[in-house]
């Protein structure tokens, strides 16, 4: 091996390596982010004070599942035998030790269609709408124990929007990037729509939550504060995603020039020797007249 190939190696191994520490990190954070707010006392805080109670929401539905499904934790918890090289280079009974996780993976390859897309992301919205709408929020108030069943459905929901959203070996979105920019824009609104919703309420919008004048923080504040809380948590995880797929969207789109001229030379070897005949006729042509 020469210096010069040791030498072109070394930033992709660096590179690599760094990637893999992104990856834990995201995965620690993810899960710590899950505990810290599922127990007290911010679980119990969060039943006195709307905005923590949108903390909560905003994490399971969007935070901690975006950090897992980015720290790609499915080998380490033995649910995936083989990374997306593995997986796309052979069928996934082939992949030695090939799970379910690794046949859904190749299986998503070769669907074609977006309907299964769309039932995610109308699965995510209705999640979405389901446990902020008054009836559910006041029932986490009086039952702190619903709190668990939130948690875990919206983490279900949000790992699968998120695998279609991002890579997560052996994992792979199913749409061009367009589309995930459609499908990102149009979850980070369903829960905008509901934080205008609340900020622009007059009067208590989770009656459960009780606000007396002189004490702690005012009614006013408290909803203004819980939207705050959903616009920025699902506009940090949405927007810079949307950003991210944009700019490698352009990036990866050729020149027409470049395009135009790989056309032509792809049918002249489809033609072969067609080039050849022609010029022979055109001097036989010359020759006759």
């Amino acid at each position: 091996m020469t210096e010069g190939t040791v030498r072109g190696r070394s930033p992709m191994k660096a590179k690599g390596e760094a990637d893999r520490a992104w990856r834990a990190a995201a995965l620690l954070l993810s899960c710590a982010l899950f505990i810290v707010l599922l127990v007290p006392p911010l679980s119990t805080l969060a039943r006195h004070y709307e905005y923590l109670e949108a903390l909560q929401y905003s994490a399971f539905l969007v935070l901690c599942p975006s950090l897992l499904v980015y720290g790609a934790p499915w080998r380490a918890l033995r649910l995936s035998a083989g990374s997306s090289a593995d997986i796309g280079r052979q069928s996934a009974s082939e992949v030695s030790g090939a799970t379910v996780l690794d046949r859904r993976a190749l299986r998503r390859r070769r669907e074609k269609g977006s309907r299964p897309v769309v039932a995610v992301g109308v699965l995510f919205v209705v999640a979405a709408s389901f446990w902020r709408i008054p009836l559910t929020v006041n029932a986490l108030h009086s039952h702190p124990w619903l709190v668990f069943v939130e948690a875990l459905s919206l983490l279900v929901v949000g790992v699968f929007l998120w695998t279609e959203l991002i890579e997560s070996e052996p994992l792979r979105p199913r749409l061009a990037r367009p589309f995930r920019i459609a499908l990102a824009a149009v979850s980070m609104w369903s829960i905008w729509v509901l934080a205008y919703f609340v900020a622009l309420s007059h009067s208590a919008w989770y009656r459960s939550y009780p606000h007396h004048a002189g004490t702690g923080i005012s009614l006013s504040a408290d909803q203004q504060l819980s939207a705050g809380v959903l616009w920025f948590a699902s506009g940090t995880a949405f927007i810079s995603l949307i950003f991210f797929n944009l700019f490698r969207w352009l990036k990866e789109e050729e020149d027409p020039d470049d395009a135009l001229g790989a056309l032509v030379r792809l049918e002249r070897i489809r033609m072969g020797s067609a080039p050849a005949v022609g010029s022979a006729a055109a001097l036989e042509g010359k020759g006759v007249s």
